[in-house]
């Protein structure tokens, strides 16, 4: 099998877990035999790059390096991972200030060493603010730029699988959309379990209401269980996203992506999108009039976040995006 492109990927935080299980994956899935990691903390990076080299990727030219410039030079796919992770008891929004400045910095790099990168995946919370924080500072276009969102929507679809008993990919519609936190908007009118409409299952209000609550502490729920954030599905979501923007697959689930509409303005959010290699596309999603005003109430909480880094001075003032970035 060859690999899909030769052209560089980069992986930020590639000494972390989900860094390291992004870089494995892209090379199962041989994406490109041109892999670069990245990261500040060169012994576990070292540490990472002798496992990789153990794997014995056929064909691979797995570089590393310490140095953005290095990094991101002729890179034109990026993922980063290269924030703080989440420890238990923190919600995504706690990582707010340090991880905006880290995404602010990431933004420059790209916009300074890689300004003909392709696309890039932004995975560290909270992904919302932090996505665009780069989108901002590394002056790309809206299309270029997505966030990991997808997770809520899997974690929707295997708790409904689990309710019912069925295969996990016979759950089908399960979907959240708004932002990748704790005030995400659930959207389950369009779910069918294996063919049968949600809505004709025997599901009470009040179970259904728990299994939006277990979905929306997905996350929490495996710091509690394993000691750590979860790492293996970031990981592997993110790699398929960035597969579909190198022309492979196209990724179906829901995207973080900016959005600027008659609806929503200005903000980077979770809606129903497809990611190929022309980029990102969204679409306004349907549902029933209490899901759009979950929706309307996780948009108005990115708002108030949005307003908040603004404030921190990480982004300038909305009026003064096209400043920063001419094709906002």
């Amino acid at each position: 099998m060859a690999f899909l492109t030769n052209e560089k990927l980069v992986i930020v935080g590639a000494a972390g877990m989900i860094g390291s299980n992004m870089a494995q994956t892209a090379m199962m899935l041989k994406l490109t035999p041109n892999l670069c990691l990245y990261d500040v903390y060169e012994p576990g990076l070292k540490g990472v790059v002798a496992e990789m080299a153990h794997c014995s990727f056929e064909g691979a030219n797995i570089t590393w390096t310490t140095d953005p410039k290095v990094a991101f030079k002729d890179a034109k796919y990026i993922i980063s991972s290269g924030g703080a992770p989440r420890k238990e008891g923190m919600t995504r929004e706690d990582l707010l200030k340090g991880n905006c400045q880290i995404a602010e910095d990431f933004g420059k790099n790209v916009k300074k060493y890689c300004p003909d990168v392709k696309h890039i995946v932004v995975i560290f919370n909270p992904a919302d603010l932090t996505g665009l924080v780069v989108l901002l500072h590394s002056g790309l276009k809206p299309s270029q730029v997505t966030t990991l969102a997808a997770l809520d929507s899997t974690r929707l679809q295997s708790e409904l699988a689990a309710e019912f008993g069925v295969q996990q990919s016979k759950v089908t519609g399960a979907r959240t959309y708004g932002g990748h936190g704790e005030a995400m908007a659930v959207f389950a009118s369009k779910v069918k379990i294996d063919g049968t409409p949600l809505s004709k299952m025997k599901l009470t209000a009040e179970r259904f209401e728990e299994i939006k609550h277990a979905t929306i502490q997905g996350g929490s729920n495996i710091i509690k269980l394993r000691g750590r954030s979860s790492f293996q599905s970031p990981a592997y979501n993110a790699v398929k996203m960035i597969e579909a923007a190198m022309g492979g697959k196209k990724f179906n689930w829901p995207a973080g992506t900016y959005v600027n509409d008659e609806k929503f303005q200005h903000v980077m959010m979770a809606m129903p999108t497809v990611i190929d290699a022309d980029g990102v596309h969204y679409k306004e999603p349907k549902g029933t009039a209490k899901e759009l005003a979950d929706l309307q109430a996780s948009y108005e909480h990115l708002c108030k976040m949005r307003d908040e880094i603004i404030t921190l001075g990480i982004i300038p003032a909305v009026k003064d995006w096209k400043k920063a970035n001419k094709n906002l």
